[in-house]
């Protein structure tokens, strides 16, 4: 789909614009994405860590909603048009189909931590993209998701080291 811009006055060139606006919309989708699957964990987690998972998928799933209105605003800020719909995720968001069959804390925290390393990539990948193209506003909000992402899957990836117990 093409990327259509209407008028801004930000001090950006319309070929930037349109850059980031095709870069922040594949994020957009990747994000919605992200935080469908971490809602899919937080519906069907089971075990003895149940409460506790329970309550962290959906502490990460509502942080996951700030940065998706954080980047559908940005493109909209740019002048362009933001891309969130369902069938528009499905088709492009760059992370694995989430396994619907699984229920035990660690399979689902083994799924996330996969998803949310492949969503860090992108991210880190994006700073650097969008910081070429001389956008440092959307570098910086890049970066602010970078750091919050990596806390995350520190989190997650905390739940799986074994105990020295």
């Amino acid at each position: 789909m093409e990327t259509k811009l209407y008028p801004s006055r930000i001090d950006l060139s319309g070929e930037v614009r349109r850059s980031v606006v095709t870069l922040l919309n594949q994020t957009l989708a990747a994000t919605i994405d992200l935080k469908t699957q971490v809602k899919q964990a937080h519906w069907n987690v089971k075990g003895i860590n149940f409460y506790s998972l329970h309550q962290l998928f959906d502490e990460i799933a509502g942080e996951l909603e700030d940065y998706i209105d954080t980047i559908a605003e940005r493109i909209t800020a740019l002048g362009g048009l933001a891309l969130g719909t369902a069938e528009i995720v499905a088709h492009t968001s760059l992370l694995s189909a989430y396994p619907l069959d699984i229920v035990s804390g660690t399979e689902h925290l083994v799924a996330l931590a996969d998803r949310f390393a492949t969503y860090a990539q992108h991210i880190r990948e994006a700073i650097a993209k969008t910081d070429e193209l001389g956008d440092a506003d959307t570098s910086d909000l890049y970066t602010e998701i970078s750091r919050a992402i990596d806390k995350r899957l520190w989190f997650l990836e905390a739940h799986l080291h074994p105990s020295d117990a």
